[in-house]
């Protein structure tokens, strides 16, 4: 483990910076923690997203320029750029969330998780498959076939779903497989999304076995524009993603109030999101298609009637 450093002072600099990661949360498809929630439901979520954003920005390579997450995790400043090695040192901060008896972590947004684990009473599993996820991509950047990208969304995206109903206190086995569906397709579809973004980082997401059946080639998605043969790959990946949020859509009409609203907009992000990739005609080559906020509040409103 590399030696650590002494920490920064936690200063203007830092809150800003950690804002700077929570802001983030607007430019997700799907409302991360929405005004209608309680506060403390908001708290919490925003805690677990902060969480969440944080360690992806590590597996990305995304991290704001200066080395501050490396030095406040206590990393050496040559090492802040090794990715694995600060997927290390974020895993012990982490650990120190769930160790009453210890210091308490280093980093401010693991800082502000404490309290949320500790009042929901989180579990460290669903935070450690996320940060699992991250060193997946270091080591993979191919995957065979649709169940093995279905074994990286078990990691990468249904834990983030799981601590939602721990959250709100709603977890039973039946909602946690409806709610893995969800999440499963929900990273499907920021796949779909983001091809160009992830070749450029030397990733596809969309199965070896799938291209090979839709006679696409990796030149092929390098392209400025998909051809047919790609958007045809693409339109089936949709399909995909549309059988699973309606596998576990059922998850929304399975809770009431508020809660319902919140899970309705997940499963509408996702569908409007779908909607969007195909009026581009499969087109995601150019840029991320995204829908409009009014195509996404009739999706929530179609997604509740439907679910009622």
């Amino acid at each position: 483990m590399p030696r650590r450093t002494a920490a920064p002072s936690h200063g203007g600099g830092v809150r800003e910076h950690t804002r700077a990661v929570l802001d983030k949360a607007a430019r997700e498809n799907f409302p991360v923690a929405p005004f209608f929630l309680p506060r403390i439901w908001r708290h919490d979520l925003m805690a677990v997203y902060g969480y969440a954003r944080l360690v992806d920005d590590i597996g990305d390579g995304d991290l704001a320029p200066g080395g501050t997450d490396a030095a406040l995790l206590g990393l050496p400043r040559e090492l802040a750029a090794d990715r694995l090695a600060l997927l290390d040192v974020f895993e012990a901060d982490l650990r120190r969330v769930f160790d009453t008896a210890g210091e308490g972590p280093r980093h401010p947004l693991l800082r502000a998780l404490r309290p949320t684990v500790r009042r929901c009473r989180l579990t460290p599993e669903p935070f450690l498959g996320l940060i699992e996820a991250n060193r997946q991509d270091q080591r993979v950047g191919r995957y065979a076939t649709f169940d093995a990208l279905r074994a990286y969304c078990e990691l990468s995206a249904n834990p983030v779903g799981r601590l939602v109903l721990a959250i709100t206190g709603t977890t039973t086995p039946e909602r946690v497989r409806r709610s893995d569906a969800i999440c499963t397709a929900l990273q499907i579809v920021e796949h779909l999304q983001d091809v160009a973004e992830d070749l450029g980082r030397d990733r596809i997401y969309l199965p070896a076995q799938d291209m090979r059946r839709f006679g696409v080639d990796e030149t092929d998605l390098a392209a400025a524009h998909g051809g047919a043969q790609v958007r045809a790959l693409v339109a089936y990946e949709v399909e995909r993603a549309h059988q699973l949020l309606n596998e576990g859509a059922p998850l929304v009409g399975s809770v009431h109030g508020r809660l319902r609203l919140l899970l309705a907009g997940f499963v509408a992000g996702g569908r409007a999101a779908l909607r969007a990739i195909a009026a581009a005609d499969h087109d995601v080559l150019p840029g991320p298609p995204k829908p409009t906020k009014l195509a996404l509040v009739r999706e929530v409103g179609a997604t509740l009637r439907r679910e009622g």
